[in-house]
């Protein structure tokens, strides 16, 4: 992402959560461009169906399609106006009966270009994934995984809630100094799970980071605990992060 001003779309999963943490990225790092932060209030799988399993990607217009599903009328004008980026927030959400490694694939191999048909960050497994650190520093999180059984019994939230610093979200990573480190731990986890070293300071590609997740799943049943969905700051200027 080049460095002028510009305006973007943020879509995101959920409308609590995910915007909660997305609108304290964005002020936190006090990054100068207009921004709209959009819930889609269901899982990628949904936004799968809708844009590829009968249709031609391509030939969509993903903004015309939030607006088709924005029950808000009067928030249905803001899919009219020009974006210069737009960023996709997903979880990848393994134990979702809609979940293949076929869609997911597909999926991030075709939202690849934030200022084209849009960029795609996956967590994993989910949004919490940010805050999954007993410390800032957290020594041990690069050993943190769950299992698929955890993910389908409903467990993964509850034990986020329990292992997290503060107990309490808000109070998480709340000075730009301890979102850095949280940034950088979760960048060189990323590396160490697609080429097995520390890696760069700029994070590997967001389909090199699915294809080793989704080989962990098939050989051992579970996944590394990653939030990727605050990359797009050090691509948009490595320099944010100290």
């Amino acid at each position: 992402m080049a460095k002028e001003k510009r305006k973007i779309l943020v879509l995101v999963e959920g409308a609590k959560t995910d915007v909660a943490l997305m609108e304290r990225l964005l002020a936190t790092y006090q990054i100068d461009f207009k921004y709209e932060i959009v819930p889609y209030c269901t899982n990628i799988y949904t936004l799968y169906h809708e844009m590829f399993e009968d249709n031609v990607p391509a030939d969509m217009d993903l903004l015309q399609l939030l607006k088709s599903r924005e029950p808000d009328t009067s928030k249905k004008a803001m899919f009219d106006d020009f974006y210069s980026d737009i960023l996709l927030i997903f979880d990848l959400d393994p134990q979702d009966h809609s979940f293949t490694p076929e869609k997911i694939s597909v999926m991030a191999n075709y939202f690849v270009e934030s200022s084209d048909m849009g960029k795609l960050y996956i967590n994993y497994p989910m949004v919490e994934a940010f805050y999954h650190m007993v410390s800032i520093p957290d020594p041990n999180f690069d050993s943190y995984y769950v299992t698929l059984d955890e993910l389908t019994a409903g467990e993964y939230k509850a034990r986020v809630n329990r292992e997290n610093q503060n107990h309490d979200y808000r109070k998480f990573a709340t000075k730009k100094e301890e979102c850095d480190i949280v940034i950088k731990q979760n960048i060189k986890k990323a590396w160490r799970l697609v080429r097995n070293d520390g890696g760069d300071n700029l994070p590997p590609t967001q389909i090199e980071i699915l294809d080793a997740q989704l080989s962990h799943m098939r050989r051992d049943r579970r996944v590394a605990v990653l939030s990727t969905c605050a990359f797009f700051i050090p691509e948009y200027n490595p320099k944010l992060i100290h």
